[in-house]
């Protein structure tokens, strides 16, 4: 069982690492390349770097030094996860992993198309969590927006509750291949409509798709669609924790834009240090007990 295993790999969660395992604790991080740091063409306002560095080097930086340390660094797709009472697993598109702590440290927000009615209908029908909400939709028609593995993860979760699936790619090219009793439409969707509740999908050019819910699952799993599925506490659409990056729940931390605040790297590499040690401290006494 890994001490303390950590998604995502931006300065939140290298820093994560680099403390954890200076605690000596067994460290994995879970990471995919992307994200608004390899987007940052150059960083002027960050301590020691004069001339200021690139976002990709920067990042390239912290994996270099993360994996020097000992820390082992898989890059893989996080699915899924779940809270066992004396640990954590985490399902990737790959593998499993066990662990005694886990930290989220993946940014902040939630990645969601620009299409009318997701935003006015959130709360009625539309639904980031399909563990968290399957329930509300025994029986009855839904609908989840995404391409990519997340997407069918989440179909595959409402499966068996749900009167039928179909997941909406929106013009996009499904990356992943359809299993028996879940449908597909790959029409762009053009609006989420409903009086009270979601009522219906349109597309631009077929007909609509009458449905009680739709569930977003755009691009990868994020930390507060994470969390969420744990059943942490969440601020809005941050993660809430305590003074050492706790979240609700024991053993679980949370670090970086994810848990809001200052959005810079100087604050993610301070959440990360005591989210680090704080988890590294925890698996410890874990072992100890």
């Amino acid at each position: 069982m890994i001490d303390v295993l950590i998604v995502g790999a931006g300065p939140a969660g290298i820093s994560a690492a680099l403390y954890a395992k200076r605690s000596n604790t067994s460290v994995t991080v879970l990471y995919q390349r992307g994200g608004a740091l390899l987007k940052t063409d150059r960083i002027e306002n960050y301590y020691g770097f004069p001339d200021g560095i690139s976002g990709e080097q920067l990042f390239n930086n912290g994996l270099e030094q993360a994996k020097k340390l000992g820390v082992e660094l898989v890059e893989d797709e996080v699915l899924a996860v779940q809270y066992t009472g004396a640990g954590f697993i985490v399902q990737t598109k790959t593998a499993e992993f066990e662990s005694r702590t886990l930290i989220f440290a993946t940014g902040a927000g939630r990645l969601a198309p620009k299409i009318p009615g997701i935003a006015e209908l959130e709360g009625h029908g539309v639904s980031y969590c399909a563990v968290c909400d399957a329930f509300f939709y025994r029986g009855k028609d839904v609908a989840v927006l995404g391409f990519g593995e997340y997407a069918l993860h989440e179909a595959l979760a409402l499966q068996p509750v749900a009167g039928s699936v179909t997941i909406l790619t929106n013009g996009e090219t499904p990356h992943f291949q359809l299993p028996e009793g879940i449908s597909l439409r790959t029409e762009p969707v053009e609006s989420i409509t409903g009086s009270e509740r979601v009522e219906q999908v349109n597309f631009a050019q077929a007909q609509p798709l009458p449905v009680a819910g739709v569930f977003i699952a755009y691009g990868t799993a994020g930390s507060s669609q994470l969390a969420r599925t744990l059943g942490a506490q969440l601020d809005g659409n941050r993660i809430a924790v305590d003074e050492n990056q706790q979240t609700s729940i024991e053993g679980l931390y949370a670090c970086g834009d994810c848990v809001g605040g200052l959005l810079q790297i100087a604050k993610a590499v301070h959440d990360g240090a005591v989210a680090g040690m704080q988890a590294a401290k925890f698996a410890q006494l874990q072992k100890k007990g």
